[in-house]
């Protein structure tokens, strides 16, 4: 593989990572969705350089459906739901921006760790791929365990999904029927939290998650 293709694959998976720490550090809804389709696009790049470098044209399949779906479709649908429910548009998270971002520098550092060794007889390409998707990962699981909004919580289920996607293109590609199954999934799940989310604001009058606990006891 010639130094170029590795450094132009190298770049968009640690763009990728450096957008997940952008998702960590928004704490406007607009803002975050914003973030992720450019998390999402930059992702449709990167498949479709892995689709190039490996010739692999199933591939393609895959970066078009990501361009479509999680660049278009999902985030211009969770701004309508935002409108919608006129959901505060301010994130609040269970602990300060600072501490997240240290945690995310933490979670990386370990993906490094683990990944590297267990990886030591793959190619170069796939060995830092990984370790670039294990890191986008656990921040989007940071993501989720950090937000109290559950649209904040949804954006970090979707780029763990991402992440995901990220090793198996790295790691030299996934059938294109499961990579249709998985987008296809992944559609059906956002659709579902989107009604969900309607009947939360209807019920409850918020989405926020510590408020419906509160909520909860109280009922209870």
């Amino acid at each position: 593989m010639g130094a170029l293709q590795f450094d132009i694959a190298h770049l968009l998976a640690g763009s990728l990572l450096l957008l997940s720490f952008m998702l960590l550090y928004q704490d406007r809804m607009f803002g975050l969705i914003n973030v992720f389709a450019l998390h999402a696009f930059v992702l449709t790049l990167s498949v479709a350089w892995q689709a190039h470098i490996q010739n692999a044209p199933h591939l393609y399949a895959t970066a078009v459906i990501a361009l479509v779906f999680k660049v278009i479709v999902i985030p211009g649908a969770l701004r309508r739901i935002i409108q919608r429910l006129n959901i505060h548009r301010t994130l609040e998270t269970v602990v300060g921006i600072g501490p997240t971002m240290l945690a995310g520098i933490g979670l990386c550092a370990l993906s490094m760790v683990v990944m590297l060794p267990v990886t030591a007889d793959a190619d170069a390409l796939a060995r830092e791929d990984l370790a670039f998707a294990l890191s986008v990962f656990l921040l989007g699981l940071l993501m989720m365990v950090t937000r109290r909004n559950a649209v904040g919580q949804v954006i970090g289920f979707m780029s763990i999904e991402n992440g995901l996607v990220l090793a198996a293109t790295g790691a030299k590609g996934m059938p294109l029927v499961v990579e249709i199954s998985v987008a296809f999934s992944i559609l059906i799940a956002f659709i579902v939290i989107g009604i969900f989310l309607f009947r939360i604001r209807e019920r409850f009058d918020t989405v926020d998650i510590q408020a419906l606990d509160r909520m909860r006891g109280e009922l209870g």
